[in-house]
């Protein structure tokens, strides 16, 4: 399945955008319906809170009295501690069976408020904010739930910043103006990347392409795009290996293509084998190449591109102390340190571009005959930079 993690601030709207994904086809977990669940009477969890807080967190009705439960839980934090202690695994464990409960959906929606505070975003393929600015939160707050002022904006305050959630997030939906434009917002999402990106997960393929073209470094954030896309590897195989963020896209202020190259590195190409389908439930489908090193030189790679429309990342999966890895990690310093080959890098791309993409025809032909013709100076680059794999 396509897991997507949905958050916002407290009065942003997340449970109308979360209404609007249903209605084109997703699954909702609803994490704040989940703490309400695993507290009802009759739950186990019910009596040991009475247990650790006192029979007087219990109503009269038999239910939990929240507003004696938080007096007791938050207390200090020893008590605190406690509490989460016993909140945190009955909720994890209840997540974990909606979850299976919709194994066969291809698209899962899990409405989080606390999605970033608690640093959850690694666990989805993508991150949804519901968008809207603090003042603009308040106002709805006092206006539409009766909130005094000051309670209004202590609840706020608790939360994460606006632009914390932004960085931590890979999608954007403003919700602060008309209700219609936030539904052609998430009609847009759908059919632009969610579809897709889950049609492709299930099929186990690579998204497409666009044109071959350099993108201008300043409509980009490719460092902080790259930086969640390693979060979420780093996360689906359990910190194991490193991943670095390689390529023209780690140049601060070079046009590049728009697509993130990563390296994750392994201490072997067996474990590289053992990890592909794992990377492919992640959303890196691929199999394995071969990185040409020049004057008959070769060693093995795996090689995966992504299922997600939306954001082209290339994941070069290499031994930890290849030629590979280490190229890769020298040619991204020089290129930050030295203008003078940076500027000649990339006017030898734009040439490249501007010959190859008027004489080839497909997304396949265009992207390997440019990288076929930039191994000349490639094979320059490894001879200067480690030039004992020459040896």
């Amino acid at each position: 399945m396509l897991r997507i993690g949905l958050t916002g601030g407290i009065g942003a709207g997340k449970s109308t955008v979360s209404e609007m994904l249903v209605e084109h086809g997703a699954v909702l977990i609803d994490a704040d319906r989940i703490a309400r669940e695993v507290v009802a009477p009759g739950e186990p969890l019910l009596p040991r809170l009475a247990e650790a807080f006192g029979p007087e967190i219990i109503d009269a009705e038999g239910g939990l009295d929240r507003v004696r439960l938080a007096a007791a839980a938050f207390a200090d934090a020893e008590s605190t501690a406690r509490l989460n202690g016993l909140m945190h695994p009955a909720i994890r464990d209840r997540t974990a069976a909606h979850f299976a409960r919709h194994a066969e959906a291809a698209i899962v929606v899990h409405d989080v408020p606390l999605l970033v505070e608690n640093s959850m975003t690694p666990a989805y393929h993508l991150n949804l904010l519901v968008d809207v600015p603090a003042e603009v939160r308040l106002r709805r707050l006092m206006d539409s739930r009766g909130m005094d002022r000051d309670d209004a904006e202590a609840r706020i305050t608790r939360q994460a910043e606006d632009w914390q959630r932004r960085a931590a997030c890979d999608v954007i939906i403003d919700n602060s103006g008309p209700i219609e434009s936030t539904r052609d917002r998430v009609r847009e999402l759908i059919d632009d990347r969610i579809g897709p990106f889950a049609a492709n997960l299930s099929q186990r393929r690579p998204a497409p392409r666009g044109r071959l073209e350099l993108t201008d470094p300043a409509d980009k954030d490719w460092a902080g795009e790259a930086e969640r896309v390693m979060a979420k590897l780093r996360h689906g195989t359990d910190a194991e290996f490193a991943v670095e963020h390689i390529g023209s896209t780690s140049v601060p202020g070079l046009p590049a293509k728009d697509v993130v190259d990563l390296q994750l590195l392994v201490p072997d190409l067996a474990t590289a084998e053992r990890l592909a389908p794992r990377l492919a439930e992640l959303g890196y489908p691929g199999g394995e190449l071969t990185d040409h090193l020049g004057e008959g030189g070769s060693e093995g790679k795996w090689f995966h591109k992504n299922s997600d429309p939306g954001r082209a990342v290339n994941l070069h999966v290499r031994t930890e102390d290849s030629v590979g890895a280490r190229f890769a990690r020298a040619f991204r310093s020089l290129l930050r340190t030295d203008a003078g080959e940076r500027e000649r890098y990339l006017e030898l791309k734009r040439e490249l571009i501007e010959r190859i993409g008027e004489a080839t025809d497909t997304e396949a032909e265009t992207t390997n005959a440019y990288a076929d013709a930039k191994e000349p100076y490639f094979l320059r680059m490894r001879q200067r930079l480690v030039p004992e794999s020459f040896a």
